[in-house]
């Protein structure tokens, strides 16, 4: 079964490929069709902005999508940047001036708790949609560690791991992660959504 991944971002579409691929599917994603037009992302929540960009492209290739909307939210800073992640320090979506960003923001800031949370939804062209929500909580760090991930993962630490989340392996990051356990939950759905 073929599935296309609404996204551009090759580190997403590498992570969702990893855990799709053991379920059979094919899976592509924007990267491999260039002329597909951008989804605006004017939704308020992660579920809106991850429905929007599914059911859009959907109806696009008149295929199945897969969308994801995630990102981090930082108590101290009333939720942010919540889903203005990719664009926190500006529209050329940084990664490396959103983390410095954030550091800015959080400078002599105790309270370091955060989450990261991943809203993933399937649309069919006919406008259905089957959408979940996976979150994992943590705290961000005071510098960069790891070269692993994407995003904040250099920032984001895994208490019950002791590392950031660009310090672990991939296996190790899809089983603890916000997308991981999102896509777990997807997985119990997915097939009887897909014939369905």
């Amino acid at each position: 079964m073929k599935l296309i991944i609404a996204t551009h971002n090759p580190g997403k579409v590498k992570e969702l490929e990893g855990m799709l691929t053991p379920l059979g599917f094919e899976v592509e994603s924007l990267l491999d069709y260039p002329d597909a037009p951008e989804t605006e992302e004017t939704g308020t929540t992660f579920e809106e902005n991850a429905a929007l960009k599914a059911t859009e492209a959907a109806a696009y290739f008149g295929h199945a999508v897969l969308a994801d909307d995630s990102g981090l939210e930082v108590d101290a800073l009333d939720g942010a940047p919540g889903v203005y992640s990719a664009r926190f320090a500006g529209p050329e979506k940084s990664d490396e001036a959103n983390n410095a960003l954030l550091l800015e923001k959080l400078n002599g800031e105790t309270n370091r708790t955060a989450r990261f949370v991943c809203a993933l939804c399937l649309a069919k062209p006919s406008g259905e949609t089957l959408t979940v929500r996976g979150t994992i909580e943590g705290t961000i760090g005071y510098s960069p560690q790891g070269e692993n991930g994407f995003g904040y993962d250099p920032l984001f630490i895994v208490p019950s791991l002791h590392k950031t989340a660009a310090e672990l392996e991939r296996d190790e990051k899809a089983v603890v992660s916000h997308r991981g356990q999102a896509l777990r939950k997807l997985e119990a759905e997915i097939i009887p959504f897909m014939k369905g």
